[in-house]
């Protein structure tokens, strides 16, 4: 299903992320896809914010549903799903790394590792090209 503002209030941009990502699990899923590694249900409920089943499965399936994540089954274990960003969940990359630095820079308490926080302020391309890359190698 095409995803685009024609169910939004408003065509505009800021609306359309706001009702994409507008709530406070939405991108904190996404986080973990993109910086985590994470791939499994149950991954996710890990996470430290403590994530409820119904709220994690809601998000799950709308972001799949949006075409921000894919979800196919595990070929190791056939019970299991296993969820992976597509191109439009990766290109949300910019975006994610845009609002790490700008906590990084307001939080004092971040738990963001310092090493990132300053590849971050220095040149991204090279911390970019390595995200993708790990992204590529968990698709294999």
């Amino acid at each position: 299903m095409a995803h685009d503002s024609d169910l939004c209030r408003s065509n505009c941009p800021i609306n359309f992320v706001l009702e994409t990502f507008g709530d406070k699990w939405t991108l904190l899923v996404i986080r973990d896809l993109l910086f985590h590694g994470k791939r499994h249900y149950s991954e996710f409920l890990a996470s430290d914010e403590g994530i409820s089943t119904n709220i994690l499965a809601n998000r799950l399936q709308r972001l799949t549903r949006d075409g921000v994540v894919e979800k196919e089954v595990d070929p190791d274990n056939r019970s299991k799903a296993i969820y992976r960003l597509t191109e439009k969940g990766k290109d949300l990359l910019p975006v994610m790394l845009e609002i790490t630095a700008w906590s990084g820079k307001y939080d004092s308490k971040t738990n963001a590792p310092g090493a990132f926080l300053e590849a971050l302020n220095e040149d991204r391309r090279p911390l970019i090209a390595k995200i993708l890359s790990d992204l590529e190698g968990d698709e294999g």
